[in-house]
């Protein structure tokens, strides 16, 4: 739907107020953050938070694709689903979605208008407080009967831990936002564990290190009921491809039970067996969601950006690798879907970021390095990612304007190789967008 003056107005008074999401991280301090000023204004406005029950994910990777995978379930087994998201991929309503329609943008500048009051009477309220008090006054506003809703960052702070969720979810946790979050596993793991609710039921993905004893430690101080994927909940890829997979997944002593998902590569297979567990969890507290709803849910979700193949010939793919890990699981998935072929590596990121660490996953994956970046404020220089990469020997240009950056990309991919974009979901957003201009 095109923009209106009225919707463009809108965003920039959102905007306008103070976002951490487009500070350098060392700048943000956790005394930023204050739950009880979020609090003070959804009570402003009815408390729309507490109108249906939710599904609550943290985490650091997988917990958009787990979000997805939970809310097409949901949808499938007949309730008016809410998801909330951060950030997006090309339009800021992708955001809050219902049904997984994004919400209308004359209906945005409309709670925008009637938030104004209560943002100016709440001191020091942030643009992500707002977003999330927008997001949850919609869903309220349009009687939804259940919700999906996605941490921005951290846990314990964030903005959207005012719910109280039937279960609560944390997918895999690495490294990431240490400046905010803490420099270790086991410190990243408290954060997130921070969305664990008293006598309410958690669901964790497999965790590495010591990540998994903090969050277990946090779920038995509050007498939160536990359930493990690979412990609890097992699960096996039986097929994969470019056009989906299907996994086997056991619940506890059940016999195991087959879906299939589009999503690709072995992570989303863990990311389908952590949102599996969630809604049976869920169901077990009493959100009535039968296992072949599960199924069909998850036979229709979709989550763009996540190693999307937007073409075949040549493959061109967008990932939203965003750290170390992230980055190496993307390389896995890229040499079991498209084995010894030479890549063109289309690459920006935020210069917080472990761009170093990134980069020794990626480049020696690559032939070619593109840098690029996108207009986010916290986005690195295209010369410095070019001074990072310059100890791999990868053929490295910057190219400036996205939409020429991509055609090279397609064009050095155009003899049996792969284009590949990834680095952050923010020059993510602009390589889709010069695509879809570009189709």
């Amino acid at each position: 739907m095109p923009s209106t003056p009225e919707y463009r107005q809108a965003l920039n008074y959102l905007l306008s107020y103070i976002d951490y999401s487009r500070t350098h991280q060392q700048n943000v301090a956790p005394q930023n953050f204050d739950l009880e000023r979020m609090r003070a204004l959804l009570n402003r406005l009815g408390s729309p938070h507490l109108q249906a029950p939710a599904i609550h994910i943290a985490g650091t990777k997988g917990k958009g694709s787990t979000a997805a995978l939970c809310a097409a379930a949901l949808q499938a087994a007949g309730f008016h689903t809410g998801l909330y998201t951060s950030p997006d991929l090309g339009d800021f309503t992708e955001r809050i979605q219902i049904d997984r329609q994004p919400i209308p943008k004359a209906e945005f500048a409309t709670l925008v208008d009637e938030l104004k009051f209560h943002a100016e009477a709440t001191p020091g309220v942030t643009s992500y407080e707002l977003q999330t008090a927008l997001a949850f006054l919609y869903f309220a506003r349009q009687k939804i009967t259940a919700s999906v809703i996605e941490v921005g960052m951290g846990g314990r702070l964030d903005s959207t831990n005012v719910v109280e969720p039937v279960v609560s979810v944390i997918t895999s946790i690495s490294l990431d936002h240490t400046y905010v979050l803490g420099d270790t596993l086991a410190a990243i793991a408290a954060e997130k564990g921070g969305i664990i609710k008293s006598d309410t039921p958690v669901v964790i993905a497999p965790q590495v290190g010591e990540a998994s004893a903090v969050l277990e430690q946090i779920a038995t101080e509050r007498s939160a009921a536990l359930t493990k994927v690979g412990r609890d909940v097992t699960f096996e890829r039986l097929v994969g491809g470019l056009e989906g997979q299907r996994v086997a997944i056991r619940w506890r002593q059940d016999a195991p039970m087959e879906v299939s998902i589009r999503l690709l590569g072995p992570h989303q297979a863990e990311n389908a067996a952590t949102a599996y567990a969630a809604l049976r969890a869920a169901n077990a507290a009493g959100l009535a969601v039968p296992v072949a709803a599960i199924q069909a849910g998850f036979a229709a979700a979709e989550w763009p950006g996540r190693f999307e193949v937007l073409q075949t010939d040549p493959p061109f793919i967008l990932d939203g690798a965003h750290n170390r890990h992230s980055a190496d699981v993307l390389v896995k998935t890229l040499r079991e879907q498209f084995p010894d072929r030479p890549l063109a590596l289309l690459f920006g990121a935020s210069e917080d970021k472990d761009i170093a660490g990134m980069f020794a996953e990626l480049l020696p994956e690559a032939r070619w390095l593109i840098a690029i970046r996108s207009a986010h404020p916290r986005a690195a220089s295209p010369e410095r990612l070019l001074e990072l990469a310059a100890p791999f020997g990868v053929e490295s240009q910057v190219i400036h304007e996205i939409p020429a950056a991509m055609e090279e990309a397609l064009r050095l991919a155009g003899n049996g190789g792969v284009a590949l974009a990834t680095g952050s979901l923010y020059s993510l957003g602009e390589v889709r967008a010069a695509w879809l201009a570009r189709r």
